[in-house]
């Protein structure tokens, strides 16, 4: 299963590393996770240079697409010579957003009327784009999911996991990163954040 992480100029590193992390718990299970860029290298918001290790068009025939966050956002929203490179098919892959990847979901018309979430920074110039903003870490809905605040890109990899490969699968990868003294927990608490969104 191709996963492809957006991480664009200016990126969190937090969004991009913590979802990369957890998910590749799963190579084992055929899981290729892959850092997915617009340019052969981005540079994080804190200074930290990367070489993508694909470029944005693996996005359009990877099975998952997860969007992180960064503080150029609305300059990537604002620039067709990156975003008319992304198509997209909610109906056929699984597409997340972290904090303000929630407002190109918005630009890239995925959203529709569907609840979503982003951090407290963007929430107000993601609210002009229209879209309906709830305060929570999580939310799903179908092939959609949205996440907001810098460590809830655990509760994005804990729903591909379960959606993909389901609750045990989810578990094991959460336990494996959780404090030590803290795993059982950590695990329960996950699972009851996205456990709701996973269709039965």
């Amino acid at each position: 299963m191709n996963i492809a992480i957006l991480t664009f100029e200016g990126f969190n590193e937090l969004d991009s590393f913590i979802a990369l992390g957890i998910l590749n718990r799963m190579k084992g299970s055929g899981y290729n996770v892959q850092i997915t860029c617009p340019s052969d290298e981005v540079t994080s918001m804190n200074g930290v240079t990367i070489e993508a290790q694909q470029p944005l068009e693996f996005a359009n025939t990877a099975d998952v697409v997860l969007f992180g966050s960064g503080m150029q956002t609305r300059e990537v929203a604002n620039d067709p010579t990156i975003m008319n490179r992304l198509k997209l098919d909610s109906s056929k892959q699984m597409i997340c957003a972290q904090c303000s990847g929630t407002y190109l979901l918005a630009k890239l018309g995925l959203l529709g009327d569907v609840p979503a979430c982003t951090d407290l920074m963007s929430k107000p110039w993601v609210i002009e784009a229209g879209v309906n903003i709830i305060d929570k870490p999580f939310t799903a809905s179908g092939n959609i999911a949205t996440a907001g605040g810098c460590l809830a890109s655990e509760y994005l990899a804990t729903w591909v996991i379960a959606k993909s490969s389901g609750r045990e699968s989810a578990e094991s990868a959460i336990h494996y990163v959780a404090p030590v003294g803290e795993k059982e927990v950590t695990v329960e608490h996950s699972l009851s954040v996205v456990m709701p969104f996973i269709e039965k």
